[in-house]
C-alpha cells in the first residue's frame, strides 16, 4: 500500500462566511492514507509481495535451497506454491518445509537428496480475503562447474616477430567462469599492449620475444559460485631468436574479417574488442561513425583493446569502428551495434485505495525493444477468465474504475513480456468504510514566539473522507475570525500569533460512519532580544579589547550565546575569553580584525547583533620599559559568606606589556602556615573574582599579574576570613579490610588532611559486620589515625567495612561499603584423586581433584607440585635427589610436568596454596619415563692401527636414556680425492667397549659412523677417521685437533731421495723460524704460537658449545665434563640436542617458573640430526634439500 499525507492547500476564510469548517469534498482520483503504524495495523489490507528470490535463481548445489516469498497484509496472507506451471504440494516432498508465518521455502538437500531433482520454475502466491498476489517466476538451476577436458598440447616452436594465440576454451559453467593466465606458480603472467587476454579467454600476441619462451602457459578458470579454480594442461612456447625482424603492418586476430555485428540489451554493459597483431606492436584507436561516445559512460579496457560502454541505451546502436596502426600502416574494422530492451517500466500500476462509490484507474506502461505486450491478471488468473466487475473497464494498459464498492477489492497484476524478459507488477484496489480517526497525538504542545505564525496539525482518516471543524476552547464555538487558514490536510495556521492566541484548540473530524476530536495546546512565548549589542571599536595592536551582549528572553526558554567571528567559530586561541555577557580579545594583532557576532539561540528563535573591530599600529612614544607587571594592591574581600567570598584589586602598572591574566592564591594559616596555594586565576581585563571556600579554615590571599614577559611579585596579603566550621564534605579514601593473623581483620584508609576536615576533633567512625551474617554493624569512633584491629575473628570470613569522618559540627555523608576478608591460616585439606598421565619420556600430566573451598582458609593462589626423581631406572647413573617445584595459578586441576629425564622413577604430590603459605601434601604418586634414545658415546678413539686393522675403544652414552641393546658402527673408505666409498653397517653387542676391524686395505683412511640403541630407537652419532699403515712397524702421533691416526711408511725411508729432500727442508725452516724468534725476543716481542694455533685450526673441529653457539660433542650440563680430542663434528656441522629444549621457567613459577593459564605445555622437543652417511662413491658434502613448494597469491 503505498500510503502518505496529503500536501498543504491553503483555504482563506473570510468573517462574511459560515462557521469556521473545512469540508474536505471526495476527489476523483484514489483517497491518500495516511503513513500511521496503527492506523495500518487497523485496516483491511489485500496481500502485497514484499520480498522475492530472483527470477534467474543459481543456488549452490551443496548448501540447502532457499526460495524466499515474504508478504504483508490484514488477515495475515497463506501462502502456495506453484513448480512448472502445476500445483507444488509442500507436505509430500519431507525435503521442503515452509517459515512459519512466510511463504519461504527450504529444501534439505544436505541431509540427503540432488540440487537437480528440484530445478524448474517456481511461482508463490500469497492470499487472503481481500485478493491474491503472486511472485515472478523463479527459475531454480544449480551452479555448475565441470572439469577441463583432457587435451595434450605439443611445445609450440616460432621465430621472434611472429604472431601467436593460446587457446582457453573453458569448460561451460553456469554462470560462466571468470578467466585468467597464470603459471605454476600461481603467478598471474604480465600483459601489456603486445600480450594481452582477450574476452574469449585466449591469450594474444601481437609479436612474441625470446623472453616469452616458458613451458607454463596455464589458463585457470574460476567457478565464483561454487569456489572452486579448474586448472588447463599447460602450454609449452619456445621463441626461436631470430637474427633480422621482419616488420609488417597490422593485421586483425580478433574480430575476424571487415565488419561483424554485435547486439546487447539495454542497461548491460556493451564491450567490444578488436586485438591486432603485427610488428612493430599495433596501437587500438575507437571511434563511432555519426556521432560521438558517450564521455561520463565511456571506459577503455585492456590496453584500448576493448571499449566498454555501460548502461548502454538504445541511442548507442551505430556503427564502432576499431583501428589499428602501426609504423607499416593501418586497418580498421567495423561493428554494427543493435541495443535490444527488455520490457522496463514507464508508469508501473500503483495500489488504489478507495472510498465506496469513488473512481480510480490502474496505469500499466512499459516500453521495450521490440514493444511489450501488456496482459493483466485478477489474484493470478488471466483476467479474462476472472469475475467481471461491473465497475472495472479494460482499456489496453489501463483499467478504469467507476463506483466502486467493497465487492470490487482485489489484486491485480500486470505482466509486459518481450522476447527478452518480462515485468510482473501487483498492484491491489482496496474499497474501505471507515469511520474518521484522528491520526495527530492528543493533547500536543505547540510552543511559538509571538508575531510569528502557528500552524496546529490535524492529520486524519477516513473513508468516505471526512470534514474538519475546529473550535477553540472547551465551550467555544467553531472559529469564525477571518485571521485563521485550513489546510485540505487539517492543519490550522494562525498567520500572526499573540499572547491571546494560547490556549486549547479542538479538531473534530466527521463523515458519514462517525466522529472523531482531538485536543491541541498553543502556548506564545516573548522573543528572544538583545538588549545591549556589541560596538564599533578602534584599537591599537596588543592591547584589550572588550565586546558586551546583554540577550533579553522569555522567563521559561533557555537561551545560548556563542560568538562569531567574520561569521565564523572564534579562532581556538587563548587570547579569546568568552563570559556571559562579554567577548574579551587580549593582545590584539592585525589579524584580529574583522566582523564580531552574538548569536543567542533558544528552542524557538535566535537573534544575532555585530560590531567591526579596526585593529591600528599603537601611537609612536619614547623607548618603552618592558617588564614585568608591577604587584596588584588593594585588595579587598566583600560578599563573605560560609562557602564564598569576593576578591577586589587594582592592578599595577603593565610596564608596557598587556596584562593577560592574574594569579590568585590562599595561605591556611591555622593548618599550614607560610605555605601558599594556588586558588584560581582569571583574565587580565578582571579585577574581581568570586573565590569557593573550604570550611573552617583561615584564609588570606594574595594576587600575582602575569604578562607575556613573566610574572609580576606577589601583592600584600589581604586581610585574614576564618570561614566557619562544617561537617566533613568526604570520606577517607582507600578503604581495605585485610587481616594480619587468621583471627584478626584490619581495617585501612587514608584519612583526611587538615584542610579536608572542614572542622575541628576529626574523628573516624570504623564500622563492620560479617558479610553472609544477620548481624548487626559494630562501630567504633576512632581517633584520627589510619588503621584499625578487629580481633577475634573467624578465618577468611568477608566483612562489610565502612569508614566515615565526622567532626565537633557532625559526620559527613553516608560513606560506601568495601568488601574485605579477615585473615588467613593454612589451608587444611590436600588435594585428592592425584593421578599421573605419562604423555613421552620428558612429558608428564598430572590430575588432582580441587579441595573443598571452605578448607583453604584465605584467597586460592593455584596448586603446587613437588616432584623429584627418587632413583635412576638404570643403576649406573645415581645422582642427587633434587625436589622441583610447579606452581598451577588459579583453581587449575591439571598440569604439565615437562623437561622429566627418560627412563627414570619420580616421586610427586600436590599441595594447596592461599595467602598464608602451602596445605598438607597429597599422599606421593609415583610414576616411571619410558626410555629415550641415547646421547652419542662419550668418546671413541682409534688405536694400534695395522696393515689390515683398525681397533675403536669407546666409553659409552653419558645419558644412556635407557637400556642399551646394541651399538651401530658403519665404515667407509675414502681415497685421494676424498670421495667415498661403499658403505659397511655392522652391529655390536652393547656391552662391548673396545672392538677390532680386520681385512681392511692398507694405507687407506676410513670414516667411522658409532651411535648407541636403546629401544627407543638410536641416538645421536660421532664420527672418526683413521688410516691403516703400509706395514706394522708402528704408527705416527695423530695430529694436532684432527683427532685422527696417521700411520708412517717405513718401507726404508730413509734412503729415499723425496724423504732425505723433506728432512732438509724442514730443517731450514727451523732454522728460519728460530732466527725471527730470536730477533722479536730480542726487540721485546712474544711469538703467538698460540695465537697462530688458534688461527690456523681446522674449522672442522672447533668445539661448539650450546650456549656461545658453536660446535662441540655432547656434554652433560650437570656433569660438565670436558670435551673429548679427537671427535668430530657430522659434515654437514648440525649437532642434535640431547636434553630437551624444555626449560621449567616456560610452564611454572615460584623456583622452577610456571605453566602457562590453562596448564599446558609448550616446548620444543627436536633437534638438528646429523646428516647420514652417504652410500657409495659420493661427495661427503651432501646438498641440502630444497622443499619446492606452490602458493597461490
Amino acid at each position: 500500500m503505498q500510503l502518505k499525507i496529503m500536501m498543504p492547500k491553503k483555504k482563506h476564510l473570510s468573517a462574511s462566511r459560515a462557521p469556521l469548517i473545512l469540508f474536505l469534498c471526495q476527489m476523483l482520483s484514489a483517497l491518500e492514507v495516511p503513513l500511521d503504524p496503527k492506523l495500518l495495523e487497523d485496516l483491511v489490507q489485500p496481500p502485497t509481495i514484499t520480498q522475492q528470490s530472483p527470477k534467474d535463481y543459481i543456488i549452490d548445489p551443496r548448501e540447502n535451497i532457499v526460495i524466499q516469498c515474504e508478504a504483508k497484509g490484514k488477515p495475515p496472507p497463506s501462502f502456495s506454491w506453484t513448480r512448472n506451471g502445476t500445483h507444488f504440494d509442500i507436505d509430500k516432498d519431507p525435503l521442503v518445509t515452509m517459515k512459519s508465518g512466510s511463504g519461504t521455502l527450504t529444501v534439505n538437500i544436505m541431509s540427503e537428496g540432488k540440487a537437480e531433482t528440484y530445478e524448474g520454475v517456481y511461482q508463490c502466491t500469497a492470499r487472503n480475503e481481500r485478493g491474491a498476489a503472486i511472485s515472478n517466476n523463479i527459475v531454480i538451476r544449480p551452479s555448475r562447474s565441470p572439469l577441463w577436458t583432457k587435451e595434450k598440447f605439443e611445445r609450440i616452436t616460432l621465430r621472434s616477430g611472429q604472431s601467436l594465440v593460446l587457446p582457453c576454451r573453458p569448460p561451460v559453467g553456469l554462470p560462466p567462469p571468470i578467466i585468467f593466465w597464470m603459471d605454476n606458480s600461481f603467478q598471474r603472467l604480465p600483459q601489456s599492449e603486445r600480450v594481452s587476454q582477450g574476452l574469449n579467454g585466449d591469450l594474444y600476441f601481437s609479436n612474441v620475444l625470446p623472453e616469452d619462451t616458458r613451458e607454463d602457459y596455464i589458463c585457470y578458470a574460476r567457478f565464483n559460485h561454487t569456489q572452486t579454480i579448474q586448472q588447463k594442461q599447460p602450454i609449452s612456447v619456445k621463441v626461436i631468436s631470430a637474427k633480422s625482424h621482419r616488420e609488417r603492418p597490422p593485421t586483425f586476430l580478433t574480430p575476424e574479417g571487415n565488419a561483424s555485428r554485435k547486439e546487447e540489451l539495454r542497461g548491460n554493459v556493451l564491450s567490444l574488442e578488436c586485438i591486432a597483431e603485427g610488428l612493430p606492436t599495433p596501437i587500438i584507436y575507437w571511434i563511432k561513425e555519426d556521432g560521438t561516445l558517450p564521455i561520463n559512460r565511456t571506459f577503455y579496457r585492456n590496453f584500448k583493446k576493448t571499449l566498454q560502454i555501460v548502461q548502454v541505451t538504445e541511442a548507442d546502436s551505430g556503427n564502432y569502428q576499431c583501428i589499428a596502426k602501426n609504423a607499416l600502416g593501418a586497418i580498421h574494422h567495423i561493428i554494427s551495434v543493435t541495443v535490444k530492451a527488455a520490457p522496463y517500466w514507464i508508469i508501473a500500476p500503483q495500489n488504489l485505495v478507495l472510498s465506496p462509490g469513488e473512481d480510480g484507474t490502474l496505469i500499466c506502461r512499459a516500453n521495450g525493444n521490440p514493444k511489450p505486450r501488456i496482459s493483466w491478471l485478477l489474484n493470478g488468473v488471466p483476467i479474462e477468465i476472472a469475475p467481471d466487475d461491473p465497475s472495472r473497464k479494460i482499456d489496453g494498459d489501463t483499467i478504469i474504475f467507476s463506483n466502486v464498492q467493497e465487492r470490487s477489492s482485489a489484486v491485480y497484476q500486470c505482466n509486459a513480456s518481450n522476447e527478452y524478459g518480462y515485468l510482473l507488477a501487483n498492484a491491489f484496489v482496496n474499497v474501505l468504510a471507515e469511520p474518521p480517526r484522528i491520526l495527530t497525538s492528543a493533547d500536543t504542545l505547540y510552543q511559538v514566539i509571538a508575531n510569528r505564525p502557528a500552524l496546529l496539525d490535524c492529520a486524519f482518516f477516513g473513508s468516505p473522507l471526512p470534514t474538519i471543524e475546529w473550535f477553540k476552547g472547551a465551550k467555544g464555538s467553531a472559529l469564525r475570525e477571518d485571521i485563521y487558514v485550513l489546510h485540505e490536510n487539517g492543519t490550522l495556521e494562525i498567520p500572526v500569533a499573540q499572547k491571546d492566541s494560547t490556549g486549547t484548540y479542538t479538531c473534530v473530524a466527521r463523515n458519514k460512519l462517525g466522529m472523531a476530536k482531538n485536543d491541541i495546546h498553543l502556548e506564545i512565548k516573548d522573543p528572544t532580544r538583545i538588549i545591549k549589542q556589541p560596538e564599533y571599536a578602534v584599537v591599537q595592536r596588543g592591547s584589550t579589547v572588550s565586546f558586551e551582549c546583554i540577550v533579553k528572553h522569555d522567563h521559561t526558554l533557555i537561551p545560548t550565546v556563542m560568538w562569531l567571528k567574520d561569521h565564523r567559530e572564534l579562532p581556538s586561541d587563548g587570547r579569546f575569553t568568552v563570559d556571559k555577557d562579554h567577548l574579551v580579545v587580549a593582545d590584539v594583532n592585525d589579524d584580529d580584525g574583522g566582523t564580531y557576532t552574538c548569536v543567542a539561540n533558544t528552542t524557538l528563535d535566535n537573534v544575532s547583533a555585530s560590531a567591526v573591530l579596526r585593529v591600528v599600529a599603537p601611537t609612536p612614544t619614547p623607548a618603552p620599559i618592558y617588564d614585568v607587571p608591577n604587584p596588584p594592591f588593594d585588595l579587598e574581600l566583600t560578599d563573605q559568606l560560609d562557602r564564598s567570598v569576593q576578591l577586589s584589586w587594582t592592578p599595577g602598572d603593565d610596564n608596557n606589556s598587556p596584562i593577560s591574566k592574574f594569579i590568585i592564591e590562599y595561605e591556611d594559616a591555622m593548618h599550614e602556615p607560610g605555605l601558599w596555594h594556588h586558588q584560581t586565576e582569571v583574565p587580565g581585563a578582571q579585577t574581581t573574582a568570586q573565590l569557593k571556600l573550604s570550611p573552617y579554615v583561615n584564609y588570606s590571599f594574595r594576587v600575582m599579574a602575569v604578562n607575556s614577559l613573566g610574572r609580576s611579585l606577589p601583592s600584600e596579603a589581604s586581610e585574614q576570613y576564618l570561614t566557619k566550621a562544617a561537617e566533613p564534605d568526604k570520606n577517607p579514601t582507600a578503604v581495605e579490610g585485610l587481616g594480619s593473623e587468621p583471627d584478626n581483620l584490619v581495617i585501612t584508609w587514608k584519612p583526611l588532611n587538615g584542610f579536608e576536615s572542614n572542622g575541628p576533633g576529626l574523628q573516624y567512625k570504623v564500622s563492620w559486620r560479617q558479610k553472609d551474617g544477620d548481624d548487626e554493624w559494630t562501630s567504633m569512633v576512632v581517633a584520627d589515625v589510619s588503621k584499625y584491629i578487629v580481633s577475634g575473628t573467624p578465618t577468611f570470613v568477608p566483612y562489610l567495612i565502612k569508614v566515615q569522618a565526622l567532626n565537633d559540627a557532625g559526620f559527613a555523608p553516608e560513606p560506601a561499603v568495601v568488601l574485605g576478608h579477615s585473615g588467613e591460616d593454612l589451608p587444611m585439606v590436600a588435594p585428592g584423586n592425584v593421578h599421573v598421565n605419562v604423555v613421552n619420556s620428558t612429558l608428564a600430566e598430572v590430575h588432582w581433584d580441587p579441595v573443598p573451598l571452605k578448607s583453604i582458609r584465605g584467597h586460592l593462589q593455584g596448586y603446587r607440585i613437588y616432584y623429584w626423581k627418587a632413583q635412576s631406572s638404570s643403576t649406573r647413573n645415581r645422582r642427587h635427589i633434587e625436589k622441583k617445584i610447579l606452581t598451577f595459578q588459579g583453581s587449575k586441576t591439571h598440569g604439565m610436568l615437562p623437561g622429566l629425564e627418560p627412563f627414570s622413577h619420580y616421586t610427586l604430590n600436590v599441595r594447596v596454596v592461599n595467602g598464608k603459605g602451602e596445605g598438607p601434601a597429597s599422599p606421593d604418586r609415583v610414576f616411571n619415563t619410558p626410555e629415550g634414545v641415547p646421547s652419542a658415546p662419550s668418546s671413541l678413539k682409534i688405536v694400534n692401527p695395522t696393515l689390515d686393522s683398525l681397533t675403536l675403544e669407546w666409553e659409552p652414552p653419558s645419558h644412556p636414556n635407557g637400556v642399551l641393546t646394541e651399538y651401530t658402527l658403519k665404515y667407509q673408505p675414502i681415497n685421494s680425492t676424498h670421495e667415498l666409498g661403499p658403505l659397511v653397517d655392522l652391529k655390536i653387542p652393547a656391552n662391548k667397549t673396545r672392538w677390532t676391524l680386520k681385512n681392511l686395505n692398507f694405507s687407506t683412511r676410513y670414516k667411522f659412523y658409532f651411535y648407541a640403541q636403546t629401544a627407543a630407537g638410536s641416538g645421536n652419532q660421532i664420527t672418526e677417521e683413521a688410516i691403516t699403515t703400509v706395514d706394522e712397524a708402528g704408527i705416527l702421533p695423530p695430529d694436532v685437533g684432527a683427532g685422527k691416526a696417521m700411520a708412517s711408511r717405513q718401507v726404508d725411508i730413509a734412503t729415499q731421495g723425496w724423504f732425505i729432500g723433506l728432512m732438509c727442508a724442514v730443517a731450514l725452516l727451523i732454522l728460519i723460524l728460530l732466527i725471527v724468534c730470536f730477533i722479536r725476543r730480542n726487540k721485546g716481542g712474544k711469538y703467538p704460537v698460540k695465537e697462530k694455533e688458534d688461527a690456523h685450526a681446522d674449522p672442522e673441529i672447533q668445539p661448539m658449545k650450546e650456549d656461545d653457539g658453536t660446535f662441540g660433542e655432547y656434554s652433560d650440563a650437570e656433569d660438565h665434563k670436558p670435551l673429548k680430542k679427537g671427535s668430530r663434528t657430522p659434515s654437514d656441522r648440525t649437532v642434535k640436542k640431547e636434553d630437551s629444549d624444555d626449560s621449567l621457567v616456560d610452564y611454572g613459577e615460584g623456583v622452577n617458573g610456571q605453566f602457562n593459564e590453562d596448564g599446558s605445555f609448550i616446548g620444543q622437543y627436536s633437534g638438528k640430526k646429523e646428516k647420514e652417511p652417504a652410500e657409495g662413491n659420493e661427495s661427503s658434502e651432501a646438498p641440502s634439500p630444497v622443499n619446492a613448494m606452490n602458493s597461490f597469491v
